[in-house]
């Protein structure tokens, strides 16, 4: 899954991480995991992975180069589908 969806429409972060992790087989402590493994840090938890998973949260720069170096997506992409997401929670609040 790529930051278009099926119809070209831009993918929001939180379908973009779900859509990747799923598809590499891991579960969401595989991914805290590699997280903690990658960063050094182990402040990320198998709940917030979840928040962001369900667009309750956007994770930050620091995290989304994390998740950008163990998902091998570019990171630009990340970004891209971190301003959807954004975008779209301003709508629900308008």
């Amino acid at each position: 899954m790529t930051a278009n969806g099926e119809h070209g429409d831009p993918t929001p972060l939180c379908e973009l991480l779900a859509g990747q992790r799923i598809a590499k087989g891991w579960s969401q402590c595989d991914l805290v995991a590699k997280l903690h493994n990658r960063s050094g840090n182990d402040s990320v938890t198998r709940e917030e992975i979840s928040r962001w998973e369900r667009g309750k949260r956007i994770p930050g720069p620091y995290w989304r180069q994390r998740l950008s170096d163990v998902l091998g997506t570019p990171n630009r992409e990340l970004e891209l589908a971190a301003a959807v997401a954004r975008r779209q929670r301003r709508k629900i609040i308008d």
